[in-house]
């Protein structure tokens, strides 16, 4: 598969997921990982999220930009590396807002305590097993009757 390939594969197996963990890292130099929903995943590897202007998250990616994403579904693991910057856009936080952001920001996307993060992604990794989790056991049975090692699907590592 060409570098081009395996880019445009791993943005749709993350643009696929609904939900995820973004890791910041903290004051005291540890990772802090929260579960956070994208609101869009585009084709050069930029992911978007709203956040609270005053929340932990927003405070720990403007000391340190380095973030890590990742993403979970069935048999599909996404994982990418970045970094990240605080963006406060009325035109981009109107074209990403939808009803469900409003259970953590109740007054819309122009609220002052609504901003956008958005993830610069440079690396990423994934596992797929197509077929998903049939497939999946149907692997393991095998790797026990046969004494082979598990055969997991696919996992490539992706520059963006």
């Amino acid at each position: 598969m060409a570098d081009h390939e395996r880019q445009a594969h791993i943005i749709e197996l993350a643009r696929g997921i609904p939900f995820g963990w973004l890791t910041t890292i903290d004051g005291n130099g540890r990772l802090v990982a929260r579960p956070m929903s994208p609101r869009e995943i585009t084709d050069d590897g930029v992911i978007w999220y709203f956040a609270e202007r005053d929340s932990r998250d927003a405070h720990e990616i403007e000391a340190n930009p380095s973030v890590g994403v990742t993403l979970h579904s069935g048999s599909t693991f996404v994982s990418f590396a970045g970094t990240a910057d605080v963006v406060d856009d009325p035109v981009r936080k109107d074209e990403l807002w939808d009803a469900s952001v409003e259970a953590w920001l109740p007054d819309g996307p122009q609220s002052p305590n609504a901003v956008l993060i958005r993830v610069t992604v440079e690396t990423g990794e994934y596992w797929d097993t197509p077929g998903g989790r049939v497939a999946t056991l149907i692997s393991f049975v095998k790797a026990k009757l046969t004494g082979e090692r598990y055969d997991g699907g696919e996992n490539e590592t992706v520059t963006l």
